[in-house]
């Protein structure tokens, strides 16, 4: 394609990715669905955020997971993969998650001291440290305690060991990261797994979109047979 023949910027799609493990494990899928990123996008050094990709009319932008949601809900990008734990902490009306990916899988947890033993039953009052304070208070809410959420966007394990919280919520995997920090899981609030996210009205409006969902589920389709078969 010519320069006087390159899509406007109005025309291109948007399609946002979270930087980390998530990012690894969906490459697969998204070049299966047709999707290639240029080479700079595996380069260590690029601090670009916008790279092109295979297709001439889509652009892949590589933002932190919460930013991924933020871009799709408010139509800056028509199409992403997060996780599950960013579209329930933000219940964006305009994000609508058609494909659960299974990939990315983990949990968003409760966790202590491993030496802590009060017990919360009858209390009214807690402090959690997380970075999810809208699934934390819903989470403590359902039990009658009110969560006074300190936000932290890491180095969460901290917390209980620095007396700025007793408790953290945060995401565990193998549980590797808390045991090596003194802590221990003490409630599961949900189980987490990367979804395909699309804006509503990009979806809609846009046959690319509704045909890149298609490619996507169909794949996920395709992956959960052969798991069935194995």
């Amino acid at each position: 394609m010519t320069r006087d023949q390159s899509p406007s910027i109005q025309s291109l799609l948007t399609f946002a990715v979270p930087k980390g493990r998530i990012l690894d494990e969906a490459l697969p899928l998204m070049e299966r669905a047709g999707i290639v990123p240029e080479d700079g996008f595996h380069d260590p050094k690029n601090r670009s955020l916008s790279f092109d990709t295979s297709r001439s009319d889509m652009r892949l932008i590589r933002v932190r997971a919460f930013d991924v949601a933020t871009f799709v809900a408010h139509g800056a990008a028509q199409i992403g993969i997060v996780g599950s734990d960013v579209i329930e902490e933000f219940n964006y009306d305009d994000l609508y998650a058609p494909v659960d990916l299974d990939i990315g899988h983990c949990r968003l947890s409760v966790a202590r001291m491993a030496g802590d033993t009060q017990d919360d039953a009858g209390a009214s009052h807690i402090r959690v440290a997380t970075k999810y304070p809208g699934l934390t208070a819903r989470h403590f809410e359902a039990r009658g305690i009110q969560a006074e959420c300190v936000k932290l966007n890491g180095a969460m394990e901290l917390a209980p060991s620095l007396g700025l919280a007793r408790q953290i919520v945060d995401l565990v995997s193998s549980g590797a990261t808390l045991k090596q920090n003194g802590l221990v899981e003490t409630q599961q609030i949900i189980d987490i797994t990367a979804r395909l996210i699309v804006n509503r009205a990009a979806f809609k409006t846009d046959p690319r979109v509704a045909a890149l969902v298609d490619a996507f589920r169909k794949d996920a389709e395709t992956r959960a047979q052969k798991q069935d078969a194995a």
